[in-house]
């Protein structure tokens, strides 16, 4: 009897988290990965840039990978794209948009004549090995978003990718329902479908809704500056706002490196229709009246170096928030930049400005499904075998539920975790193993240099500072020619504390000289030695851990 072919899927990011969303489908000694998203870092990480998935499997595979193909252009879809191609260069498939947001990064990197690029469109079958791989059209918050659906030998593997069923989108690009029922009539063996709003019941509103706000506000602040603040990649809301000024007389200027970015690429691909002579340059901007301009901006996650809070701190060269101003925040904040998103706007409040930022406000609307639209998706393509993606694990058991409502047998359904090998045959389904998958973090120009050990460091710098202690010992004696000397960073503000560390500088000299009575002329046991009377002496005067740092020199 033959043995049967195997299909696996090994998620190598975006379960159990928001973003850095890679996907590995193997057949054989083929594999094919479905997008290559970063994730911003949590709070834990102290000065980390970014967050990308660890791509040691695909390495450790390298000959085995055909190709990598992306859903949309979103950050958590495409941002690790430069830092994976360096390392594995295979040809990239994607929509227009999404590998012009693409070409971007690459440009900037210095990347472009080595990568391949494969422009697709909704419908478009394109052959990689094994894999028959098709692209359907889906609605999301941005612009060119397809599902992909990978014909396999042993069955389809559908991935959703960000979606939601809006049924009068802003661009007119309805999402292909004919096409999912077609592959639900001929059978999906597995179903990998984006859980971000699995909690929220009922329908994702459409994005259209905004732009009703958007004209309703505008009227309202009809003598104010308007200042809109949402992500650069939203295209659609882009387009509306710049469409509810054009029809109350206003010009727009657009602040922000990455909305600037992605204003040119969209409109240069076609996907903004902006009316002549309404963009305008932020000098120009400061001349008009208030009542006749209208300010595009990123930050609407309140990050640090973004031109919003830049704007809030008043730290921003071209634009001071003046009273009376109108700033909306078109975001909902990413679970766990609530703070830094509530401290803008009291901040922008204090200065005078009149802020919308509430959700019930209208004034956004989620990019993904609700779960009366997931139950729709599994309806529709009626799998064999489910699991949950993109999302923390609570939102994955909670979709995992509503298979379960609509019908898939619960053995059917698989919550996975990022690294598990997931084995699927035409019958079965089976988690197998599991490869190395995790967090690789980018610092700077360091990818991966900093692990927990410099994190551990970090934290306990932020916590309790640290102290240097250096000394100078005579090489033939053993004796003390200088020091101890106790510099001092984060810990204690040293002209107030003269007494505590004169003491410990006694204790160090004392720890120092029981080391020459014994002989021990080991570096590393007195600095030890140093590391433990100082510590348990500082621990008993303050409660408090620095890091203790001793140097000792040879003369």
């Amino acid at each position: 009897m033959s043995k049967e072919p195997k299909l696996s899927l090994i998620p190598l990011g975006g379960l159990g988290e928001i973003g850095k969303n890679m996907m590995a489908v193997r057949f054989g000694e083929n594999i094919l990965v479905i997008d290559c998203g970063l994730m911003f870092p949590e709070e834990g990480m102290l000065g980390i840039d970014i967050v990308i998935p660890d791509i040691t499997y695909l390495l450790e595979n390298r000959d085995s990978v055909l190709g990598i193909v992306l859903t949309h252009g979103h950050e958590d879809h495409i941002g690790a794209l430069p830092y994976v191609l360096r390392q594995l260069n295979v040809p990239v498939y994607g929509t227009k948009l999404t590998l012009g947001l693409l070409h971007g990064k690459l440009k900037e990197q210095n990347m472009i004549s080595e990568t391949i690029l494969h422009t697709v469109k909704p419908r478009d079958v394109v052959q990689v090995g094994p894999f028959k791989i098709e692209f359907i059209k889906v609605s999301h918050s941005i612009p060119d978003a397809v599902a992909i659906a990978v014909h396999t030998p042993i069955g389809v593997v559908f991935h959703t990718g960000d979606f939601k069923i809006d049924q009068t989108p802003v661009d007119g690009q309805v999402t292909d329902f004919q096409r999912l029922a077609q592959l639900g009539e001929k059978g999906v063996l597995v179903l990998l479908s984006d859980s971000t709003n699995a909690e929220r019941p009922g329908y994702t509103m459409s994005e259209r809704f905004v732009g009703n706000t958007f004209d309703e506000t505008f009227r309202l602040a009809a003598e104010d500056r308007i200042i809109i603040a949402t992500f650069a990649t939203n295209v659609h809301r882009l387009q509306q706002a710049i469409q509810a000024a054009y029809k109350h007389n206003r010009k727009v200027a657009v602040v922000g490196r990455s909305m600037v970015n992605v204003v040119s690429v969209a409109t240069e691909l076609g996907y903004l229709d902006i009316p002549d002579g309404i963009m305008i340059e932020l000098e120009e901007a400061n001349r008009l009246p208030k009542n006749r301009v209208a300010i595009l901006t990123t930050g609407s996650q309140g990050e640090p170096m973004s031109a919003l809070t830049r704007m809030a701190l008043s730290d921003h060269r071209q634009v001071e928030i003046l009273p009376g101003d109108t700033v909306i925040i078109s975001a909902t904040p990413i679970p766990g930049n609530e703070k830094l998103v509530a401290r803008i706007i009291d901040q922008l409040f204090k200065l005078g400005a009149k802020v919308i930022y509430e959700s019930m406000s209208g004034i956004h609307v989620s990019g993904h499904p609700s779960q009366e639209e997931l139950k729709l998706m599994i309806n529709l393509t009626r799998p064999k075998f489910f699991v949950p993606i993109h999302g923390e694990y609570r939102m994955m058991i909670r979709h995992a539920e509503l298979a379960r409502d609509v019908g898939v047998s619960p053995e059917h359904i698989f919550v996975g975790e990022n690294g598990q090998i997931l084995e699927f045959t035409r019958r079965s389904g089976r988690v197998v193993g599991r490869v190395a998958a995790g967090k690789v973090l980018v610092d700077g120009l360091g990818v991966g240099d900093v692990g927990n050990i410099v994190l551990k460091d970090r934290k306990m710098l932020s916590q309790d500072g640290i102290l240097i202690v250096v000394v100078t010992i005579n090489r033939e004696t053993g004796l003390i020619m200088a020091g101890p000397d106790i510099v001092s960073r984060g810990f204690v503000y040293v002209r107030e504390s003269e007494e505590l560390l004169e003491e410990a500088r006694m204790r160090v000299k004392a720890s120092l000289e029981k080391c020459t009575c014994k002989g021990i002329s080991e570096w590393s046991s007195m600095k030890s030695q140093v590391r433990d009377v100082l510590g348990k002496y500082l621990f008993e005067k303050t409660r408090r851990r620095p890091m203790i740092l001793p140097i000792i020199m040879e003369v």
